[in-house]
């Protein structure tokens, strides 16, 4: 019983875990902030870096590529690379060497390599060695097609569904390690992916359409002007300039005043009616602002924007937050908390309710 107390409480503290905030401070010193503190990665000022949730990956100012994820940093290459990352992966080619980060296992992926692209938690890459297209998903490689002719990537890639054309015309989707024939075309399809499903018009049966946990359905019995996909939902604007929410085989109108702009991005919907600003969060929707914001980000389920002062505020967990009113500041959004760039390169951290400045 002690040994089954003590695995659950490592999930549940592995689940909620602070992820990596990187920064660079006034003096240029490469910073994060993790578990309610700021620490300190290097004394000089580096070149370049980029994040996703669980790590940094950065250019130090030697040229090396070291990767950091709140556990150990790590000297991945001395060599000039270019690399690519997620919030969960990174790869990385030398040439025509591609190479992956993947929970601080390093993975040589193909040395063969052309083009490729990182998401959510696959990799999709070409190996010209065979002429086949092949992604890296859950610790296996997958093999999806093999072009006799020019080789090309895939119709288009989701954070952890793709959709592809084979030699044959044949549309199809890899999924969670398998393979979904969806139909031929010669033609092209306008798909959208999500996180983990797909919408289009399907030119077959002229319906809206979705794929979903396997199955491919329709949605509506008539093409749809625009849509996207979320995670577990899809958005679509109907002929009448309705937004519809679909999710779990039910819909739902969540707007009837053609929104003037909307967006999805994981968990979230944003969209606005004449000068007001709602967000679906959590299963509800919440008026944000009366005004249009400037600028704005969304990322998991956190709606960061420009507000009325021209600093930052964020929709988090249902409550619309005040970060800053200092002008022209900056904001970045890592996991379910922001970060806020201010002029004079002071920071202000946003994370499970509470404001942090180093």
């Amino acid at each position: 019983m002690k040994n089954l107390i003590f695995f659950l409480f490592v999930c549940v503290a592995s689940v909620n875990a602070q992820r990596v905030i990187p920064f660079e401070d006034f003096n240029y010193y490469f910073r994060t902030f993790e578990n309610d503190n700021f620490k300190q990665l290097e004394f000089q000022q580096i070149r370049e870096f980029k994040a996703g949730d669980d790590f940094v990956a950065y250019i130090d100012t030697r040229g090396n590529l070291r990767i950091y994820d709140g556990k150990e940093r790590k000297d991945i290459s001395n060599m000039n690379v270019v690399y690519k990352t997620s919030d969960h992966l990174m790869a990385y080619n030398i040439g025509p060497t591609l190479n992956m980060w993947d929970d601080g296992k390093l993975q040589t992926l193909t040395y063969f390599s052309r083009n490729y692209e990182v998401r959510d938690s696959i990799i999709v890459y070409e190996d010209t060695r065979f002429n086949t297209v092949s992604v890296y998903w859950n610790k296996q490689i997958y093999q999806i097609y093999q072009m006799t002719g020019e080789l090309n990537m895939p119709v288009v890639i989701g954070d952890n569904i793709v959709a592809f054309k084979d030699n044959g015309n044949y549309f199809k989707v890899f999924y969670q390690g398998q393979i979904y024939d969806l139909g031929v075309w010669n033609g092209s399809i306008d798909f959208e992916a999500g996180c983990d499903m797909l919408c289009f018009n399907d030119p077959t049966t002229r319906t809206f359409a979705l794929f979903e946990n396997g199955e491919f359905l329709d949605v509506e019995s008539f093409y749809m002007k625009k849509y996207k996909a979320g995670r577990g939902f899809l958005v679509y604007e109907d002929l009448n300039g309705n937004l519809i929410l679909y999710k779990k085989g039910e819909k739902q109108t969540l707007s009837n005043f053609s929104p003037t702009f909307w967006e999805v991005k994981d968990d979230l919907v944003v969209w606005g009616e004449n000068s007001f600003v709602y967000a679906y969060q959590n299963d509800k929707k919440i008026e944000v602002t009366n005004f249009t914001p400037k600028d704005y980000r969304l990322k998991n389920n956190v709606f960061a924007f420009r507000n009325i002062m021209g600093g930052a505020s964020a929709l988090v967990d249902g409550k619309i937050v005040e970060l800053s009113n200092q002008p022209n500041c900056e904001f970045q959004i890592y996991g379910n908390s922001v970060l806020v760039i201010l002029f004079n390169r002071s920071y202000i951290v946003y994370n499970k309710g509470r404001k942090f400045i180093p």
